[in-house]
């Protein structure tokens, strides 16, 4: 190869690497291990780093470690706590994996501690946080919770708001409370009046379909869920096997199905429970909801039975469905060319308008019906650490505006958690379509004002996972029908939550 043409291979090399970094499909880490590849010495790096758009941007904050004043707060304040290794768990979401390499990065070097953190499926999580928990070992100095979990786990965590008041000294500049989106303090970090955690993430329900299907369908985007049945039926006549007319998280036993059931519950004016604390599943509005369930099933490929979140995003991803409700997360895949044949051709859309809405007063547990389902998370203190004061410095930092805002961009269209994300150029300007925060503004509205939240109650992750999941893999298995699936999950869940009754 001549110099010539290596220097041109050079520059497309270069080129590609600059254009995933800006889409946040590498950490800066990365991209300089990459660079390393093409035999460019690291001096060379931060220099590319910063054309790139890896170390300035227009909002004025820069991209590589945050602005002077937290590099200094970090410094000043975290490096108190050198040699501190500070042991985390979560689920591998976007946000977490996009934090842990920003904090290798930035946080560690700065501060000259260290974090040691295992991102893990959600249902090991849960079981490695329940043993700490339960024995207050102290393993575990950062609890990640899921909003399913915080009444399970509200006296085993430190109310992140009284800590701070009671450390003054080790305060993060301009952190601002209030910028965090009041619905997801509310339903996902607080229980009983409790701050549990710092809101971490936020999945929840939109709706996502093939534009380009529509548009050569002549179908507009559906408003209602007599609608939305009839679009996807429509699509299914027309485009079936190939592809379906929806798609769905219903695997048989698993937490998915029934975050895609509460969805079609609430949406059709039920509740889980009244607020008595009775579980009403089995009412009128319950029935219907199993009922459209059921039809929902009728449009979708043979494997959905199979398929937890990541299943169904993948089948959508690989042009099985026209369109469908689900996490808002798993977007940015659609666009990623590598893992999609749906590149460029699928919209985010609000959620059809319900049927009929009961109110939190008319629900119990703190349950909020919407057919937004959340599944939002916390990162918690832990009541056992032996590292507070440390811990503490980090959650200011991961949850601060400027780091989520870049990790809502590092972790792949990662969900945001304030509002000052929402509105940072660096996000506006990837909300065209086919941009990697194309769904933001849609999630946003979901998040302000269809928004639904399970029911709070420490028997909770039973009565989801051991009674209704169980009891709706019979239903979409055929193995029973949809009035006796209702009347074994109203008999599941009472039993389950009688003890808290007092609490609803």
């Amino acid at each position: 190869m001549t110099g010539t043409s290596r220097e041109v291979e050079e520059k497309k090399a270069i080129a590609r690497l600059c254009g995933e970094l800006r889409r946040g499909r590498l950490s800066r880490r990365e991209f300089l291990r990459r660079l390393g590849y093409l035999g460019i010495t690291a001096s060379f790096g931060p220099t590319l780093l910063a054309s790139c758009g890896g170390e300035g941007n227009e909002g004025g904050a820069p991209l590589g470690g945050g602005p002077k004043e937290v590099q200094n707060w970090l410094k000043d304040v975290g490096g108190q706590f050198k040699g501190t290794t500070l042991k985390i768990i979560s689920e591998a979401t976007p946000p977490s994996r996009a934090i842990l390499s920003m904090a290798q990065d930035e946080f560690e070097p700065a501060t000259g501690m260290t974090i040691d953190w295992e991102l893990l499926p959600l249902d090991q999580v849960l079981q490695k946080i329940s043993v700490d928990a339960s024995g207050k070992q102290g393993q575990y100095d950062m609890y990640y919770l899921d909003q399913a979990w915080i009444a399970r786990f509200k006296n085993d965590t430190i109310d992140p708001r009284e800590y701070d008041e009671q450390k003054p000294d080790l305060r993060f500049p301009n952190y601002n409370w209030d910028d965090f989106l009041e619905p997801l303090v509310q339903h996902v970090a607080t229980f009983q009046g409790k701050t549990v955690g710092i809101p971490a993430d936020i999945p929840i329900f939109i709706t996502m379909y093939r534009k380009d299907i529509f548009d050569k369908m002549g179908l507009s985007v559906p408003k209602t869920m007599d609608e939305y049945l009839e679009v996807i039926k429509e699509i299914n006549t027309d485009r079936a096997p190939e592809t379906y007319g929806t798609v769905g998280q219903i695997k048989s036993g698993h937490y998915s199905l029934e975050c895609d059931w509460t969805a079609w519950l609430w949406s059709h004016g039920g509740s889980v429970f009244n607020p008595d604390g009775e579980c009403v599943v089995d009412d009128e509005n319950g029935i219907a909801a199993l009922q459209y369930l059921m039809e929902l099933k009728k449009y979708m490929p043979p494997g959905a039975t199979t398929w937890d979140w990541s299943g169904e995003a993948n089948a959508f991803a690989q042009g099985k469905g026209g369109v469908y409700t689900s996490w808002g997360e798993f977007f940015p895949l659609y666009n990623t060319p590598e893992k999609s044949v749906v590149v460029e051709k699928v919209s985010p859309a609000d959620p059809p308008k319900e049927k009929a809405l009961r109110s939190p007063e008319e629900a119990g547990f703190e349950e909020t019906p919407g057919i937004a389902h959340q599944g939002g998370s916390v990162y918690a203190m832990s009541s056992y650490s032996k590292n507070k004061d440390a811990l503490w410095v980090f959650l200011q930092w991961a949850t601060s505006s400027d780091v989520q805002t870049r990790g809502s961009l590092l972790g792949g269209g990662a969900s945001p958690m304030r509002q000052s994300t929402f509105d940072d150029p660096r996000i506006k300007e990837r909300e065209k379509p086919g941009g990697l925060t194309q769904h933001f503004p849609v999630q946003e509205r979901a998040i302000k004002t269809r928004m639904g939240t399970e029911p709070h109650l420490p028997a909770w992750v039973e009565i989801a996972n051991d009674v209704f999941a169980i009891e709706l893999g019979k239903l979409v298995t055929e193995e029973q029908d949809v009035a006796t699936a209702a009347k074994n999950m109203k008999e599941g869940a009472d039993s389950k939550a009688a003890s808290f009754r007092g609490i609803a």
